[in-house]
């Protein structure tokens, strides 16, 4: 059986961090959970603390691409989840579905697709499945992508265009009655907006960013 590891970034998410990794623990397919604190200023790391996991504290915001590195970099596991420290209504029996495909060697990716949890986020993953934080992969995918440590929001389009360029199977998971808070909801609108748009032109970047 391939050793898995669970990283978790996350970026001031003292309200929803705890509860993401007690439902983590309690999945014994996982042997290593690792939180990426990306430069958090609030008690997240003391939280993730009590619970025992790895905890990597950047003392300065690198973006998601940054974090998830860091954590990859972190163990030697054959397979990665990575899972959003914002999620709402989290069940081990997600985290078992993302990853018994890339287990049993069906994919060397799943992505986990929101579904039942609120339209808003519903319907933004439904439109680009791509974008989804929630995914099992392989090591070598994450390994054999040139600067993925900068492409901070854009990571996750760097690895679904990774997969579809090399022929690489890939699944899509539908995670029943999950959701995450958005970004209007933690920084209020006009902050939450403006990191909206930051994070969407990460995502344009990416797309329109040709592999050398």
């Amino acid at each position: 059986m391939y050793s898995v590891t669970v990283v978790i970034p996350a970026y001031n998410e003292e309200k929803t961090i705890g509860e993401v990794i007690k439902v983590v623990k309690k999945v014994n397919l996982v042997d290593k959970i690792i939180v990426v604190s990306d430069g958090s200023i609030d008690k997240t790391v003391d939280i993730a603390l009590k619970h025992e996991v790895e905890i990597l504290e950047l003392e300065n915001n690198v973006g998601k691409g940054g974090a998830l590195s860091r954590g990859v970099n972190a163990t030697y596991s054959e397979i990665i989840l990575f899972l959003d420290a914002d999620l709402i209504g989290l069940k081990e029996q997600h985290i078992i579905d993302l990853l018994i495909p890339v287990l049993n060697h069906e994919v060397d990716m799943t992505i986990g697709v929101f579904s039942n949890g609120r339209l808003t986020t519903d319907l933004a993953q439904k439109v680009a499945p791509y974008l989804s934080g929630q995914r099992a992969i392989k090591r070598y995918i994450f390994e054999n992508i040139p600067n993925i440590d900068i492409t901070r929001y854009g990571v996750e389009i760097a690895l679904t265009k990774y997969v579809m360029s090399h022929g690489i199977k890939s699944k899509e998971i539908m995670l029943e009655n999950l959701t995450h808070v958005m970004k209007e909801e933690k920084l209020g609108i006009v902050k939450g907006f403006a990191s909206r748009m930051k994070m969407y032109w990460d995502i344009v970047k990416m797309l329109v960013y040709k592999d050398r």
